[in-house]
């Protein structure tokens, strides 16, 4: 850097105004909060026994036939749970909990779509879009649980799981798709209109090219979420394997929590990485 651009850049430094008192009692306000909230749990519900169940499901985590010595019947537990196909089993459970996450996603996703469109700014206004705007939020301040406590009423098993995360995802969906098409390139839908392109032609050759990539990598984005979220759905009754380890805790039968852990952790893993690997491709297609 060349001296007169070098000083230039200290002296606007030294110039800058000092906002040491905001930044002092910014920190005070989050310290007291947080002091606050410390105030409001309650510590005293953690005894020996709460350890003792922590310790079992991590020592069967790490090594399953733990008990094998202890407990003959042990191994069949795991062998029955984890090495079948029943609809019992956890390879059932966990393909279940993926199917009911790719579908509640799918539905999410496509349905999102309108809501975006109508509560886009650019598209229908600053006063059509204030109405569409304000359900989305609604929509997302209930937290999935309540969704699936919901929809249990309504239709139990794993459809009450897939119409549970379907409209919770679009909450977060819309709202991601709004950012996108209020960020599109208008100067192509201007030169369409001036060739005398139709409402259709301008929505397929201006509109949807800028949009698809940015609107899969959202889906996607969610699908990985959801996964997680259909596997805890299950604690509700919502189908997926989250039924079967609540089941497992509330039983303290830890062989069968670890069993559901180990089902449940790689496949995560496995749909995360898969999830960022696809996501990154889309982003490259989108930029060449």
């Amino acid at each position: 850097m060349q001296p007169n651009a070098s000083s230039a850049v200290l002296e606007t430094y030294e110039n800058a105004p000092r906002k040491y008192w905001a930044k002092i009692i910014a920190f005070v306000i989050v310290f007291s909060l947080a002091a606050w909230s410390f105030d409001a749990i309650n510590f005293g519900g953690i005894n020996n026994v709460g350890f003792s169940v922590v310790r079992n499901i991590l020592r069967y985590f790490v090594n399953p036939n733990y008990k094998m010595k202890f407990d003959p019947e042990a191994i069949n537990y795991i062998q029955k749970y984890f090495f079948s196909w029943e609809r019992y089993a956890v390879p059932y459970l966990m393909v279940e909990t993926i199917m009911i996450a790719i579908l509640g996603t799918f539905l999410g996703a496509i349905i999102s779509i309108p809501f975006a469109f109508l509560s886009s700014k650019n598209i229908t206004g600053e006063k059509g879009s204030w109405f569409g705007a304000t359900l989305i939020t609604m929509i997302r301040t209930v937290p999935i649980f309540v969704w699936g406590i919901v929809f249990i009423r309504v239709q139990g098993g794993a459809m009450a799981g897939v119409l549970a995360i379907s409209v919770s995802s679009i909450g977060m969906i819309s709202k991601l798709y709004i950012e996108v098409i209020e960020d599109i390139d208008t100067g192509i839908l201007e030169a369409l209109d001036s060739t005398g392109a139709t409402t259709f032609q301008k929505i397929r050759f201006g509109i949807i090219p800028q949009l698809t990539a940015s609107f899969l990598s959202t889906a996607i984005y969610r699908f990985e979420i959801n996964v997680k979220n259909a596997a805890i759905l299950g604690m509700v009754g919502a189908g997926g394997i989250g039924f079967t380890l609540i089941d497992a805790l509330g039983s303290f039968n830890f062989p069968i929590v670890a069993v559901c852990l180990w089902g449940i952790i790689p496949v995560v893993l496995a749909i995360e990485y898969l999830s960022t690997w696809l996501r990154s491709k889309l982003a490259q297609s989108e930029r060449s």
